[in-house]
């Protein structure tokens, strides 16, 4: 393929990412419903460049701190807590990056003078809007995540690219171009893309590295067994490892998962130790080189996120162990940083009992994760290419090293030296990819908690072996499996996008609540669930969700024997007292009735309330869906928890041509896709008529 060419094609898929991932934005209208982003966004207020360096790194004083909220921090619009500990489960880096890059997007407020007002980059990103920092931030923030996603499609070509070819290296690009899963995930200001861009890069420069090496030794005998002594590899070669290191450091420090970069990282040296030293100190050779390698990439890791290492105020206590004779104490380590990372694998691993967990009970491992992806993530076709791909890639791998046992068995003398030479990379690159995909792949796939953002940084070599197989398919094969994954992925893709087009379902609840309902009025919200109205302006006022009196219902908290009368009787009284009840989502609905055992009371709850059993009708609903020609494609919120609709919403439902797509994962559509309901109280029961209802 000419040069000229293949740059042109790579700058239209980075072209067309970048389009699906800075189109909407404002998917929300900056209100903030994505709970983890609202979180990050909220600590990211109180990140501020230093006025006393003396204090720049002393943990209750800084103000670069994110597990302690600074003294006398302060931010317009929004309440910041002060001289308080704060959780923050996250890396710092993608923190800093995003309040870097918003310092520095203000020294560029005089484009707004220049630029057109209505563009969303001068109205938003410039803060041509005037909106305070918690808006603010949030859409640079968003505009860094989706540039940082058009980055790891330029990264997946390079990849692809020295792995396999140019076909397979564009086609991968175009492929997570167009991954749908990538594109949502690039519109929230959360930590996974960040961790996604540093692995691919990780990984990309691990192959370099590892090739080269390879090629190095490709000469040696301990290699492929053609009589020549082994040469030491030259200066530059060796420090070619840093980087790698470099990039494993970034990763971990955009989230903990990616410590598992350090087994690839561990095959990378490995080989440059046999390509560079006698066989006899082979291991001698290793260990010096990974010891440098793993302080480079600790030490870049503590530079990112320096309160790792120096906030000691929390509590991680390790029980005292007896082994024989000796016993190891009682420890509290102190770390925060250790903290939050033992909360976040309890979660995972189903350890610690969360209700906005629960909604995995009973979901198979792997499989759960694989169907989300097939469905959602990345579309039926995209989706088989890539898991296909993934098996091809295991088996191709065990070919390859069947074939290099063949070569060392026979001692072919007379064998051609570039094959042996590429025979040699292929196995190194195999090997170096794999020990990242596998091993990940088979922690993450074995986690009780499923959300489907855990699978995304392999996402992107699982859709390079899929474009590799493709590519090495029969040419009248490859181009129609080509044409007709593409082909359907696009428009997947672009009907995702399109839902963005159309207001959020929470901001037009919340204006039908403004317009309807008299301030005042008590309107109950579910627990582990937002409450609306959202603040917002309605033409020239500007209206406040205070106006209106809330109170939550805890039908998802307390379980097994708090799930008892007095639950229930408390929760009735409140229904009985409101005149409203709004569901914005199926964080609720959707987990509680699947739950008899662990909710014997609760579960009966929500289909008594769509039957208007509890006195209450639907009044209001609103979703929105990807839709593309008219045509939607509906996820169904109530056939998992075995629920009827209220015939409003059964009617709502079916005036969107479409079809219904089955269960999906919560977390892909809570936050920019919710099926919003609000119910009135129109049959007033007292909570003793309700409580009848019940079965005990």
């Amino acid at each position: 393929m000419k040069r000229w060419y293949e740059i042109g094609l790579l700058v239209l898929i980075l072209l067309l990412a970048a389009g699906l991932r800075l189109t909407g934005i404002d998917w929300d209208g900056y209100y903030h419903y994505h709970p983890d982003e609202r979180y990050i966004t909220w600590v990211a207020t109180a990140i501020e460049w230093p006025d006393d360096w003396q204090t720049a790194l002393q943990p209750h004083e800084s103000s670069f701190n994110p597990y302690y909220w600074p003294p006398d921090a302060a931010s317009d619009g929004i309440v910041v807590e002060q001289d308080q500990p704060r959780d923050f489960a996250y890396g710092h880096l993608p923190l800093y990056l995003a309040v870097a890059a918003t310092r520095l997007v203000e020294r560029l407020d005089w484009l707004t003078a220049v630029l057109p007002p209505q563009w969303l980059l001068t109205r938003d990103i410039l803060n041509g809007a005037g909106q305070v920092e918690f808006f603010r931030l949030t859409a640079v923030a968003r505009a860094l995540t989706g540039l940082i996603d058009v980055g790891t499609v330029g990264l997946i070509y390079l990849l692809g690219r020295r792995l396999y070819g140019v076909g397979t290296g564009l086609l991968a690009a175009a492929f997570l171009a167009m991954d749908v899963m990538h594109i949502q995930l690039a519109h929230f200001f959360t930590v996974d893309p960040y961790m996604t861009f540093f692995v691919v890069a990780a990984v990309y420069f691990m192959v370099r590295t590892g090739e080269d090496a390879g090629v190095m030794g490709s000469g040696d005998q301990r290699s492929l067994g053609d009589g020549v002594q082994g040469r030491k590899l030259p200066v530059h070669r060796v420090t070619n490892l840093l980087l790698p290191a470099v990039f494993v450091g970034l990763a971990v420090g955009s989230k903990f998962t990616a410590v598992l970069l350090f087994l690839p990282l561990a095959v990378v040296v490995f080989i440059m130790a046999r390509g560079e030293r006698e066989q006899g100190s082979i291991f001698r050779s290793f260990v010096g080189l990974f010891f440098v390698t793993f302080l480079v990439a600790i030490g870049v890791f503590f530079v990112t996120n320096p309160f790792a290492l120096l906030d000691f105020s929390c509590q991680v206590i390790t029980p005292a162990v007896q082994w024989g004779p000796v016993t190891i104490p009682r420890l509290n380590w102190g770390s925060c940083f250790l903290e939050n990372i033992s909360t976040q694998n309890g979660m995972a691993r189903g350890g610690i009992d969360l209700p906005f967990t629960r909604q995995y009970t009973g979901t198979l491992p792997f499989l759960y994760f694989i169907e989300m992806q097939l469905k959602w993530g990345m579309g039926l076709l995209l989706g088989l290419l890539a898991f296909a791909g993934f098996v091809w890639a295991i088996w191709d791998g065990l070919k390859i090293m069947d074939l290099r046992f063949k070569i060392k068995d026979l001692r072919l003398a007379n064998y051609d030296q570039s094959t042996i030479i590429n025979h040699q990379s292929s196995i190194i690159n195999h090997f170096i990819v794999l020990a990242w995909v596998v091993p990940y792949f088979l922690v993450t796939g074995s986690f009780y908690v499923k959300f489907m953002r855990y699978w995304q940084p392999i996402t992107p070599f699982l859709l390079l072996f899929g474009a590799e197989m493709v590519m090495s398919l029969e040419k009248r094969w490859r181009w129609g499996v080509t044409a007709v994954t593409f082909i359907f992925t696009t428009l997947y893709a672009i009907g995702f996008v399109n839902l963005y087009s159309q207001p959020h379902p929470w901001i037009t609840a919340s204006e039908w609540i403004y317009a309807n309902v008299e301030p005042g009025t008590l309107i109950l919200s579910e627990q582990w669930d937002d409450s609306l109205p959202s603040s917002m302006w309605i033409g020239d006022a500007y209206r406040r969700r205070a106006e209106y009196p809330n109170a939550e219902l805890t039908w998802h908290t307390g379980t097994s024997e708090k799930d008892n009368t007095d639950k229930l009787a408390a929760n009735l009284e409140l229904l009985a007292e409101a005149e409203y009840v709004t569901i914005v989502s199926n964080r609720v609905y959707g987990v509680v009735p699947r739950l008899p055992e662990k909710y014997p009371l609760s579960s009966q709850y929500h289909q008594l309330l769509f039957d208007g059993k509890l006195g209450y009708e639907v009044v209001a609903v609103y979703g929105r869906f990807p839709h593309l020609f008219g045509f939607n494609l509906k996820p169904d919120t109530f056939g998992w928890p075995g629920l009827q609709p209220p015939a409003l919403v059964a009617d709502y439902l079916a005036d969107h041509p479409g079809i219904n797509w089955g269960r999906a994962d919560e977390s892909f559509i809570a936050y920019d896709q919710p099926l919003t309901m609000i119910f009135r109280n129109t049959g007033h029961l007292t909570a003793e008529e309700m409580a009848a209802q019940f079965t005990r």
